[in-house]
């Protein structure tokens, strides 16, 4: 347990955040919520209500699997692959009209099968069809099923006049970005959410910084060990960004217990990228390369453990 539970935490539960500055704990009732983090309008000041289910749990609550747990204390890891958007969501929409919602999905399902293959692993999707899964969700399924590494895979899109963009890149959370091209890119990743409607809260910089300092160093860490990872196996197969170890505030990437990247495959805006992830035959070579960076990273785990 975290040391921080013995410390008269316990009922602390709640963050809200006033005009994206102004941020302070709330009592609720002594227990602590479930993981997830309900955004909404408080009052005409437009602030944030958020909650998060902290790496610890008080008294009576359910908790949630250890880093043990989740490493599967005898049983196979579990790995989460999270195919990009979906449903009502397209995703980037390639040049000649493909939908990144597709490539992903089939990506997924490509790298799940090499994962499953060999019995080391156990893997999950989620979503397995063309439907549409808020964020937030996403996350809460991987920490449900307590998930052992959590990989989201996209392809991302750019405007006409940036059409020569191409190759893979790799994103970590962070509360500030590498880069403007990938704090815009978490941007439009973070916007997926617009589809639930009048529900719908873009999540401000004050609040991607918010969700980034719940994340635990030990998860942070390892979240960059498998980046390094799968930009070093990737770069071995498939055209690369400049610079691909990337991060950005990622709401898909803010579990506070399981290392988690996100993989831009390649660019549908650009023709070739396009071109390349419409045949299954190249992604199966991408999702090869993701495996093996999925094996190289739990080698370790086991090299260390043993």
């Amino acid at each position: 347990m975290d040391g921080r539970a013995k410390s008269g935490h316990d009922g602390w539960g709640a963050i809200v955040v006033h005009a994206g500055e102004l941020w302070g704990t709330v009592m609720t009732n002594g227990c602590l919520p479930t993981r997830r983090v309900l955004i909404g309008r408080v009052g005409a000041l437009i602030g944030v209500f958020g909650t998060f289910l902290l790496p610890w749990q008080s008294a009576g609550a359910a908790s949630a699997p250890s880093r043990v747990e989740r490493r599967g204390q005898g049983r196979a890891p579990l790995v989460m692959l999270d195919p990009g958007h979906g449903g009502k969501d397209p995703g980037a929409i390639g040049v000649s009209g493909t939908y990144e919602k597709h490539i992903s999905l089939a990506a997924g399902v490509e790298l799940k099968r090499l994962l499953e293959a060999e019995g080391r692993y156990r893997v999950a999707l989620t979503r397995t069809r063309d439907v549409f899964i808020p964020l937030e969700q996403r996350v809460e399924i991987a920490n449900g099923q307590g998930a052992a590494l959590f990989v989201s895979m996209h392809a991302d899109a750019l405007p006409p006049r940036d059409r020569d963009v191409r190759g893979a890149s790799v994103y970590t959370l962070s509360s500030t970005a590498s880069d403007p091209e990938s704090a815009a890119l978490a941007a439009r990743e973070n916007s997926a959410d617009r589809f639930l409607g009048a529900a719908y809260r873009a999540v401000t910089p004050q609040i991607a910084s918010i969700l980034s300092s719940l994340v635990r160093r030990e998860t942070r860490g390892e979240s960059a060990r498998l980046a390094r990872q799968m930009v070093g196996s990737l770069e071995q197969d498939v055209p690369m960004l400049p610079n691909p170890d990337r991060h950005a505030g990622f709401v898909v990437l803010q579990s506070t217990e399981i290392p988690s990247i996100l993989v831009e495959m390649g660019f549908m805006s650009n023709p070739q990228d396009e071109g390349f992830l419409r045949r299954p035959a190249y992604r199966a070579r991408v999702a090869s390369a993701m495996k093996q960076a999925i094996d190289a990273y739990f080698a370790r785990d086991r090299e260390m453990a043993g």
